[in-house]
């Protein structure tokens, strides 16, 4: 292997050269190179000896002890080839290959490594012009959370689902997220439970003018008759209800750069997301939803940030409230003569005899427990009279739960905000 001299050692070697033609003396020579008259000799004989490699320095000849072994070069190469960690970004992997793998060496070693080989990181760079100047963090915790869905695929392929979710303005953390086939009001209601769970209630909430949020202005004042007599003088979805029920003030914004911070987070999350489902080998919405509730504490741990202010706005969720309860889609009706009633053109009845005719229910529609009925405070079973008139029990275990509160659960839950 050939060595490059560097310019001191060019300057020795015209120096040395000079002492043999006569143009220098060795005490002449010592002064301009700044060493000793016997250091000067010592070079005379070397260069005698060697000629030019003379003037290179040992330690050019041998390798760096900070130098990648060839292995652990090709070991780091045939990681990223694979099919699960080729997507992720030159961060990610290296955060990837000391947590999984214990290989620890530096990002700029990593990324000399990936230049000198021609991987390319697969993430997008924005150009300054495409960027919007970042609005300035809320003050406090639980003061504003950003919320929102966004379409991705999450586990490769070509097939799309939404992950909605709720970040905190002032501190980065997400504070819910939730897979489905569509943005919807069960991904939302999950979100909050988790946000309810895990840190309160939040003072204000900043989503999309979608129907599930808020509803058309064009119907904003079709009132039933039922609303009308409560008091009620303007329409408001099932989760407004409930956010209402909380005292959660909700707005909602006009553009996606007015919550920048969510759609941000939503870049981030499709860079790293779907290598850590495919690390996991998880590709359903169960399994995933699951393994979200673990990763959410890691993310957060490693992009939020601290408040400007010390304390909270969350408030703790009252010991009295029943989530399960809250949670749901509330349907309003009253009995009829044999205590029946209908939702979507389909009778349910409702397993009891001690109410007359016209006594207000709610029926309460979840995933978790399919219908329960509620009159003044307590439940009572409910079954769907098919047309046979056999009647069928509706609160069960939902991957038991029939077809009709299947369909139910579909139309009011899983409807997609963006198409309703």
């Amino acid at each position: 292997m050939k060595y490059l001299m560097t310019i001191a050692d060019l300057k020795r070697m015209h120096i040395i050269q000079a002492l043999f033609d006569g143009t220098y003396t060795n005490q002449q020579a010592a002064q301009i190179l700044t060493l000793s008259k016997r250091r000067i000799q010592q070079l005379k004989r070397e260069y005698q000896l060697q000629g030019p490699d003379a003037f290179i320095h040992g330690n050019a000849k041998r390798p760096s002890p900070k130098r990648l072994s060839d292995e652990l070069v090709q070991t780091i190469l045939t990681l990223r080839a694979q099919e699960s960690l080729c997507s992720a970004n030159f961060s990610h992997f290296h955060e990837l290959l000391e947590e999984r793998y214990g290989i620890r060496l530096s990002y700029s070693s990593l990324h000399r490594i990936f230049s000198r080989n021609g991987v390319k990181s697969p993430k997008k760079r924005r150009h300054k012009t495409d960027l919007h100047p970042t609005r300035e963090r809320r003050a406090v915790a639980g003061e504003l959370l950003q919320a929102d869905a966004t379409p991705f695929e999450w586990f490769g392929g070509k097939e799309k689902y939404a992950l909605n979710g709720f970040i905190d303005d002032a501190t980065g953390t997400v504070t819910g997220l939730y897979l489905c086939k569509n943005e919807c009001l069960l991904g939302y209601l999950e979100v909050l439970r988790q946000t309810l769970t895990n840190f309160g209630i939040p003072q204000s909430l900043y989503p999309d003018r979608y129907s599930v949020f808020f509803v058309n202005p064009k119907k904003d004042l079709d009132l039933t008759i039922e609303e009308q007599l409560s008091g009620c003088n303007q329409k408001i979805t099932q989760f407004g209800k409930i956010i209402e029920q909380l005292g959660i003030d909700m707005f909602p914004a006009n553009s996606p750069q007015a919550k920048g911070r969510v759609e941000r987070l939503w870049s981030t999350l499709q860079s790293r997301l779907p290598v850590e489902l495919a690390l996991a080998e998880i590709t359903d919405l169960t399994t995933a939803n699951a393994f979200l509730n673990t990763y959410l504490q890691k993310f957060n741990e490693q992009f939020s940030v601290q408040p400007k202010e010390s304390f909270s706005a969350y408030v703790p969720v009252p010991h009295t409230v029943d989530l399960d309860r809250l949670l749901c889609v509330c349907i309003p009706r009253s009995l009829s003569a044999g205590s029946t009633i209908t939702i979507k053109n389909r009778i349910f009845q409702i397993e009891q005899t001690q109410f007359r005719s016209k006594t207000k229910v709610t029926i309460l529609l979840s995933e978790k427990h399919g219908l329960r009925a509620l009159i003044n405070g307590a439940f009572y079973p409910i079954h769907y009279l098919s047309q046979s008139g056999q009647p069928i029990a509706t609160g069960q275990k939902h991957d038991q739960l029939p077809d009709v509160v299947k369909l139910l659960i579909n139309y009011f839950l899983l409807k997609d905000a963006k198409a309703a």
